[in-house]
Formats: structure tokens, sequence, C-alpha cells
């Protein structure tokens, strides 16, 4: 069982999933919510909340899967239509993870790269979500609750940051959906996994119906 102040935490920070906001979890869900967790991983400042993977569709379990595509080892590939993120490896393969994905994942396109990275990153809403929501608090630090969860990936273009990133979730059920927004998600302990396989620099393509968004 998750221990009780990392479940508040997780379910105190369900308002704010992904990088947009949500209507506020339903206090008979807590015993379900608390369900998907057995155990924790330590890490610094604060322990990542394992996710029973038997709950998950098997697809969606990280695993080394055969890759043909034409990506230079180190590549990511976010492929939306099959909720998977693919990071290319040598000799034909790829390590491939399950996601969620969000509108940002449907309408990003073109050769983006990893500008920087952050652990247990802080969150802020961007200008357009405060004023569709204008209560959203300003900023939250780095947590267990925080919407982008133990990693982030931040993606850019051009130098410029395109306010896309991969990274952690405190809702592990969201793996494989298309949720109403936000960027993509992976559960933490995955996220944490690909934070420490890539550098900055990185690059990151995105597919849609089998072909790049370019």
């Amino acid at each position: 069982m998750l221990p009780r102040r990392i479940l508040l935490a997780l379910l105190a920070g369900l308002p704010l999933a992904a990088c947009n906001a949500r209507a506020p979890a339903r206090v008979a869900a807590v015993d379900e919510d608390a369900a998907w967790y057995i155990g924790t991983m330590p890490d610094q400042p604060f322990d990542v909340p394992l996710v029973d993977r038997s709950r998950m569709d098997p697809k969606y379990r990280r695993q080394t899967v055969a890759y043909r595509g034409p990506e230079k080892p180190g590549t990511i590939v976010v492929d939306i239509d099959e909720r998977h993120l693919y990071l290319v490896q040598d000799g034909g393969e790829a390590i491939r993870y399950g996601v969620g994905v969000g509108k940002l994942g449907f309408s990003w396109k073109g050769t983006a790269s990893v500008g920087r990275k952050g652990v247990w990153p802080d969150w802020g809403p961007t200008s357009r979500m405060v004023s569709l929501n204008p209560d959203l608090p300003r900023s939250r630090k780095g947590g267990v609750d925080n919407p982008l969860g133990a990693r982030a990936l931040y993606l850019y273009q051009g130098g410029r940051d395109i306010l896309f990133r991969i990274h952690g979730t405190n809702e592990p059920w969201s793996i494989g959906e298309q949720m109403s927004s936000g960027c993509v998600r992976m559960l933490n302990e995955d996220v944490v996994d690909l934070y420490e396989r890539v550098p900055v620099g990185t690059t990151v393509l995105v597919k849609r119906h089998g072909r790049y968004r370019v």
C-alpha cells in the first residue's frame, strides 16, 4: 500500500494533472487510486511512487522491442496513435514506453530537441491556461503532487521552448489514453528511466498515422 502521506499528496495534485487543469478528484475514488501503487523507489528529494504494472495493458509496460525505423540510435519517437514512446537503440531495437497524450501532442509538428531537463520540476501554467482558468495557481513546487511528476524533458525548436513536455504523471491510469489536455505523460518510474538515458540535445520526433508530423 502506498504510504498515506504520499497518497494524500497524489490526490492533492489531481486537479492539475499533466500540463493542464482538470476537475477535482472525487473522495470516493481514494481507495481505487491507492490500489494503483505498490511501494516507492528511492529518489531525491522525494521517493518515486511505484505503480502496480499488472493493472496496465501489457503493451504499455516498459520493454525492449524490435525496431525497424530509420532514426539514429538515441532518437526519441512519440507515436501518438499507438500511445508509445520509443527510444531508438543500436541493433534494430528500441526501448518502448507507454504514454498518455493530450491535445498538444496532436498539434505539435516538426523536429524538436531536449532543450533542458528537470528533476522533480516546478510547474507553472501557460498564459493561455490562465486565460481559460484564472483561478489556477501561478506555480507549484516540485513534488509527488506536481503535475509534471518526477522528471520533465522540455522540448525546444530553434532554441525556443515550445511549451511541449515529456513528463511524469500522478495519474497512472491515464497511460494509453488521450487526455483533454496536456503533453506526453509517462509513469514516474518510466520518465526517470528515460531521463537517465537521454542527454540535452536529444532529437524528438512525433508520428501520427504512421508519418512524422513535420
